[in-house]
């Protein structure tokens, strides 16, 4: 089995000791991303818009991978709030119109001021 480790800049940079993706022969495994701009490394404001940027974050490391959000088989959701759950989903459903992947949601204790954290298993294109 071949395993290559993904980076791009298009996405935050791992704040610790993980790479933003491997790939393993046809699947791309994501990291958790969170709602960070990877232009200003700072957190995007609320709810709706760390979803949007999580998944944004999430496609440039599946395109760079050789992916895309379309190929993804498996989402792991990570809420802080379960409150929140109809508000990300409605974000979340803008993403994954047709033929949506399997996802779990939990709400979990996350770090600093993130709401969400969402990782992916993708098929390599």
């Amino acid at each position: 089995m071949q395993r290559k480790v993904v980076k791009t800049d298009s996405a935050p940079k791992p704040a610790g000791p993980y790479s933003q993706a491997i790939v393993a022969d046809n699947f791309v495994f994501v990291s958790g991303q969170v709602g960070v701009d990877p232009r200003t490394n700072s957190p995007v404001e609320g709810i709706a818009a760390q979803t949007r940027q999580a998944l944004e974050n999430l496609r440039s490391i599946l395109e760079e991978a050789g992916s895309s959000l379309e190929r993804i088989v498996r989402v792991g959701v990570f809420l802080r709030d379960i409150n929140q759950f109809s508000e990300m989903n409605q974000v979340y459903s803008s993403f994954f119109s047709n033929a949506p992947p399997a996802r779990t949601t939990v709400q979990a204790a996350l770090p600093g001021s993130f709401l969400i954290e969402i990782d992916a298993v993708a098929l390599k294109d």
